[in-house]
């Protein structure tokens, strides 16, 4: 048996980062593990340059989660101001690049989801700082402001975190109900799609495996590296 921790992400807007070229933002269908982690981090307490913190809990996470909903896709066309690039200079972070005098206008594009929502399954290897428990307790409580991907994505709904032990991944899934009444038109469709990572037991029959740039390496840097995930199509319900 495993422990699980079980919440729900809803929210007007979300934007879970894909790999990123140019003035173009994409976002993926569903949540990125870099996001995750983020907020689970944020929960916690836990600082971005708090290096060593981020990767422990970024490794002791295995991630899965159920698309409720997939939304719709929401382009925001935008004017940004970025530094001249010069020969030696990278900058790490948005306020070095705001720290620089003589800034650019260029022309940038960020995609979003809206009305999207789905539920969340988290479970922790053998030793882990945190139990499942533990994360439950500061998503009820957290210490930093907590988002969906970006600053401008707040949450709209709790995230009504559960912690459940079950044999299988479908088994913890099928054990937390949430009230679907409390978004209205939105949560529509006879399936949902699951994507779990390799090392969970899921209970699932896998359809295909795809490969994300969103394993969290360097939070200052921003620097993620590749991860697979499990894939499959379920009949809701089941």
């Amino acid at each position: 048996m495993q422990d699980y921790l079980i919440f729900r992400l809803y929210g007007p807007l979300a934007a879970w980062g894909d790999i990123a070229v140019g003035e173009y933002r994409p976002s993926f269908a569903h949540p990125s593990k870099s996001a995750i982690i983020g907020l689970l981090a944020a929960a916690l307490g836990i600082r971005r340059d708090e290096a060593e913190r981020q990767k422990s809990l970024a490794e002791a996470c295995s991630f899965a989660v159920r698309v409720d909903a997939m939304g719709t896709l929401l382009r925001d066309y935008h004017t940004s101001q970025v530094p001249s690039a010069k020969k030696g200079i990278t900058h790490y972070t948005r306020r070095s690049e705001l720290a620089v005098d003589g800034l650019n206008t260029i022309l940038s594009s960020r995609d979003y989801r809206c009305d999207a929502a789905y539920t969340v399954a988290i479970s922790m290897r053998k030793g882990a700082a945190f139990t499942a428990q533990q994360l439950a307790d500061a998503l009820l409580k957290p210490i930093f402001t907590l988002y969906l991907g970006r600053k401008s994505c707040p949450l709209a709904l709790p995230l009504q975190p559960r912690v459940v032990s079950a044999a299988t991944l479908r088994d913890a899934l099928a054990t937390v109900i949430f009230d679907d009444d409390e978004l209205p038109g939105i949560i529509q469709g006879s399936h949902a799609s699951i994507y779990w990572e390799e090392e969970q037991t899921s209970g699932f029959e896998r359809e295909h495996v795809i490969t994300r740039r969103d394993a969290p390496l360097s939070r200052t840097r921003w620097q993620f590296g590749e991860r697979r995930e499990n894939h499959c199509t379920i009949r809701k319900g089941e």
